[in-house]
């Protein structure tokens, strides 16, 4: 992992062109304009020690997909997990190694206490890491997210430090 660079432009843009990636994430961006002010929020929550956004590569290379901590909270010790792979990346360990990496860095490196990971219940694959990676399933929340194809019912799962 590390941080998204101008390189990355492209691969973002494409995600938003993979139809799975259209029915999983509600945020997609439109131009490249778009994706550098997307790059400039991330290092201002880096900064604000608000969020954490990286390419997730191999070998620092090509992006292959994106993992974030959204809405860190260092008084709760709280974070939200969310992350996409490239169609040419899927099955090879990709998310799962990315998940992996991040649960140990934020639980036993900076010290967060619980991190949350939320999908649509039509996304049996993000269900399937979370669950693989200690995320029990919390609970459904019903019609919590709207996505291209309208209203979802998400999973909620909860990692917690010690699990």
């Amino acid at each position: 992992m590390r941080p998204c660079e101008e390189g990355d432009v492209p691969a973002l843009l494409s995600a938003d062109r993979d139809g799975e990636i259209r029915r999983r994430h509600t945020r997609r961006p439109l131009t490249e304009t778009q994706v550098r002010e997307w790059f400039d929020d991330y290092r201002r929550d880096w900064r604000r020690e608000k969020g954490g956004h990286w390419a997730v590569t191999r070998d620092g290379g090509e992006m292959l997909g994106r993992i974030a901590l959204r809405g860190l909270d260092f008084d709760d010790g709280v974070a939200d997990v969310a992350y996409w792979v490239l169609p040419a990346a899927r099955g090879a360990g990709v998310a799962p190694g990315a998940v992996a990496a991040l649960i140990s860095w934020a639980l036993y490196e900076i010290g967060l206490h619980r991190l949350e990971l939320d999908h649509s219940t039509r996304n049996t694959v993000s269900c399937g890491v979370a669950m693989r990676y200690g995320y029990p399933l919390g609970g459904t929340e019903r019609s919590a997210a709207v996505h291209a194809d309208g209203r979802h019912d998400m999973h909620l799962h909860a990692r917690i430090r010690g699990d």
